[in-house]
């Protein structure tokens, strides 16, 4: 399978560039799959098309303030050689450990930064990279302060994806969270998640709707590019997940379990596959690809955004959709001016 058949044109004009001024406002096109049709709503739609006792499954993960910007030391930490100072960007993507403080990164400008360089942050906050990968990953230390979350919390920057061309602000700390965010650990948003507020969800409950959280803390999984020209060659980096034992109640009895995000997708198909057909408390790392011809055990329905050509994502929609049906309603979104990717509108494929 090639990775060109997930390709389609956008103009760049419908990438959004900042959130509506309401979650809930958002334009939803709503695809069915048996009858190979789709029709265009508003996500305060959504409710009728639902029915009481489906399992809405929300990922609770909340975003870390993890892009860091500081300055080269200008000298190596082993060594002591002078080193040319200069601006580095940071995107933390996972904690190797707690103590010490170590992290797996992504770093800017990924060829000059080695080993055992050190690393000045605003707030005091320093770093000496003790571990190098492949395409700008290292393994960042941390030396040691009172309240790692906190100054993190205070000098990070949200990581608003490169399609956005706008440096974050105070407003995205807020709107690029879900509402029932909780656990911190992810690098990115859920997205499909972005449209809920609490007075929908409340209405959901109130019709019927189950609301049930689970965790997948989006990292370099979600979002790495995929750069095999074969789908079959690339290679999903792992992301932690959780499933409650009360979620994994809620699941088991759910008429349909309608996944929010691709992200939940992942999360509730690694875990059915943990309980060999039925879901159980469970916990993890989780490499799923999911791409056509993948065997669904656990998703009735998706609510997803709109996703980048030739991405894992949007592959992940074309196994769920069919790839023909996906990106002809990809192409009835563009010519219908909807808005794309993280602050975007949404589809709901049923």
């Amino acid at each position: 399978m090639r990775v060109s058949d997930f390709d389609y044109e956008l103009p760049q004009e419908l990438i959004a560039q900042s959130p509506l001024p309401d979650r809930a406002s958002s334009r939803m096109l709503v695809v069915d799959r048996a009858a190979g049709t789709w029709s265009d709503h508003s996500f305060v739609d959504l409710p009728g098309h639902l029915e009481p006792g489906d399992a809405l499954v929300l990922n609770n993960t909340k975003v870390l303030s993890c892009r860091l910007f500081g300055r080269r030391a200008g000298v190596h930490a082993t060594t002591s050689k002078t080193k040319i100072t200069g601006l580095v960007e940071i995107l933390l993507l996972q904690r190797v450990s707690e103590e010490p403080n170590r992290w797996e990164a992504l770093v800017r400008p990924g060829r000059k930064l080695r080993v055992g360089e050190c690393i000045h942050f605003p707030g005091g906050l320093e770093g000496t990279i003790i571990g190098r990968g492949e395409r700008g990953l290292r393994v960042i230390e941390f030396a040691p302060v009172p309240d790692f979350p906190a100054l993190l919390e205070h000098v990070g920057h949200m990581p608003l994806p490169p399609y956005i061309k706008r440096s974050d602000e105070i407003s995205d700390r807020e709107r690029y969270q879900t509402v029932f965010a909780r656990r911190p650990g992810a690098a990115a948003a859920p997205t499909a998640g972005l449209h809920f507020t609490r007075e929908r969800l409340d209405r959901l409950k109130a019709a019927g709707v189950k609301p049930v959280e689970i965790t997948l803390h989006v990292g370099r999984g979600t979002f790495q590019p995929v750069e095999a020209d074969v789908v079959e060659q690339h290679e999903m980096h792992a992301e932690s997940y959780e499933i409650s034992a009360a979620a994994a109640r809620t699941l088991n009895e759910a008429a349909r379990r309608v996944a929010v995000g691709t992200t939940s997708v992942r999360t509730l198909e690694q875990g059915i596959r943990e309980g060999d057909g039925a879901f159980r408390a469970s916990s993890g790392k989780t490499s799923l690809f999911i791409y056509p011809g993948f065997a669904f055990r656990a998703v009735d329905a998706l609510l997803t955004n709109f996703h980048l050509p030739r991405s894992t994502l949007i592959m992940l929609v074309a196994a769920f959709a069919g790839k023909d049906l996906t990106l002809a309603s990809y192409r009835h979104a563009v010519r219908e001016k909807y808005r794309f990717y993280s602050y975007g509108d949404c589809m709901l494929i049923v």
